[in-house]
């Protein structure tokens, strides 16, 4: 079996219907500016960003210092940077944690469904892992929408999961075994 890492470098760019999956850089700061700097964008995630400064070191410390995994979601057409989507891989279980956030302005159109749905294919299809699985805040239930429209399954609730925002915050956990995704 080849190297996760590795297999994720040959499929750093992924191209969909309508989106290309790619390596966010220091050139995205503005796009994702637009939405990290929006408080209803980043209510259940992350930190605002207040400057676009901050932005620009957070690309720098999560996206490019370790891009692995970690994808820029653009429109195809225009060139938009929308949002972002990664898979954190857990090789001893043969597993992958998918997180996503997406531009308020692009929700409602399906594009993190079709990001997703990329992402789910090279989980299973290149990786081989048996389980990809994701979590969301429970009061972003929209959000497990796209995990059920993905075809995961909700697996059930950690209270006070993760410490967001200054609160304690339930999360919902979703998951797709390899033979559903088949399916």
């Amino acid at each position: 079996m080849e190297s996760y890492t590795y297999l994720l470098v040959e499929h750093q760019i992924i191209r969909t219907e309508r989106l290309i999956l790619r390596p966010i850089t220091l050139a995205d700061a503005k796009g994702m500016y637009e939405y990290a700097s929006d408080d209803e964008n980043t209510r259940f995630v992350f930190d605002t960003h207040p400057t676009i400064e901050i932005t620009r070191q957070k690309i720098a410390e999560y996206f490019v210092a370790d891009p692995v995994g970690k994808y820029g979601i653009e429109i195809a057409e225009t060139g938009k940077f929308i949002g972002s989507i990664d898979i954190r891989i857990d090789p001893m279980n043969k597993s992958g944690c998918i997180g996503y956030v997406l531009n308020k302005d692009y929700w409602g159109n399906g594009f993190m469904v079709e990001a997703g749905r990329a992402i789910l294919d090279v989980a299973f299809q290149t990786l081989q892992l048996e389980r990809v699985y994701s979590v969301h805040d429970v009061r972003n239930p929209a959000s497990g929408k796209v995990m059920q429209r993905l075809g995961m399954t909700y697996e059930g609730t950690l209270r006070k999961s993760r410490f967001v925002k200054n609160e304690f915050v339930d999360d919902a956990y979703y998951a797709i075994l390899k033979e559903e995704y088949r399916r």
